[in-house]
């Protein structure tokens, strides 16, 4: 029986932790990777462009370890980049995924630089939104959004942060993601990830930039200008570290490509991921 919660979609075990994930469409597999902000789940992150992609791919978007509706494991120590990746190849291996396309947002955009050089040959073609994968001294906006307390109003705070166009931060978003901070133990759990200090959390977000400048895949680097949560800086070492990258920054936008911009990030991603 389908949950009446379209942020809950199927379930499999991994290695002993039961992942949510939703998968739509037909064609090449793509795994999209959301982001960390509190209340966050793949369904909420990617909900506004599943339907374009899963006209040419099949999407796998699953809630990461210590995210959305995938079990909470009891230790909570070292969770840690190896954990993550690890997580991600056992939800690979569970649904017989080869190889796969990838889209990372964020922390999933780190995650997916972590995977592609400790797992090269399971990654085909990737795209980076927003992706954090290289020290930076932490921003306001970062530090905002792990150190979030529970209330509408840090809630509604925060999505504004997130997008250069306030605008653009309906209140159905600002309530929905709210309402997920606030299930029972998902605050616990969600300052469990990355306590004070902050600033050693996104460094263990970080890869080499050896590692980076050794990887084989063509990758589309994408970011927002205006973003105050990770620095667009990124993105521009990012073009210049991987050796079969394409660079696109966009205007009048902040942290939220895949929504300030669903068209056009849309019409990038979805030719590069095609091309041969």
């Amino acid at each position: 029986m389908m949950s009446e919660n379209p942020e809950i979609g199927l379930r499999v075990d991994v290695g002993g932790v039961g992942t949510n994930y939703i998968q739509s469409g037909e064609g090449p597999p793509l795994i999209l990777i959301h982001g960390s902000g509190p209340g966050v789940t793949a369904y909420a992150n990617w909900r506004g462009v599943i339907p374009d992609f899963a006209q040419h791919f099949t999407c796998y978007a699953p809630d990461t370890l210590g995210f959305g509706y995938t079990d909470f494991p009891a230790d909570i120590e070292g969770f840690a980049m190896e954990r993550w990746v690890g997580h991600l190849i056992g939800f690979m291996d569970a649904l017989g995924i080869e190889r796969a396309h990838f889209i990372g947002n964020s922390y999933g955009g780190a995650l997916t630089l972590a995977l592609a050089v400790r797992h090269p040959e399971r990654v085909a073609r990737m795209a980076l939104m927003g992706a954090a994968g290289l020290p930076f001294p932490i921003s306001e906006g970062l530090r905002k959004v792990w150190g979030y307390q529970p209330s509408l109003e840090a809630m509604r705070d925060l999505m504004t942060t997130f997008a250069h166009n306030p605008a653009l931060v309906k209140e159905e978003i600002v309530r929905s993601r709210y309402k997920a901070s606030i299930r029972p133990g998902a605050q616990e759990a969600y300052a469990s990830l990355f306590p004070e200090p902050r600033q050693r959390w996104l460094d263990a977000l970080a890869t080499d930039e050896a590692a980076l400048a050794a990887l084989p895949h063509p990758t589309l680097v994408i970011h927002g200008r205006d973003d105050v949560i990770v620095p667009p800086a990124l993105s521009v070492r990012f073009n210049q570290l991987i050796p079969n990258s394409e660079l696109h920054i966009f205007g009048k936008c902040g942290h939220w490509t895949q929504i300030e911009k669903r068209d056009r990030f849309v019409e990038l991603v979805i030719p590069f991921l095609q091309s041969t």
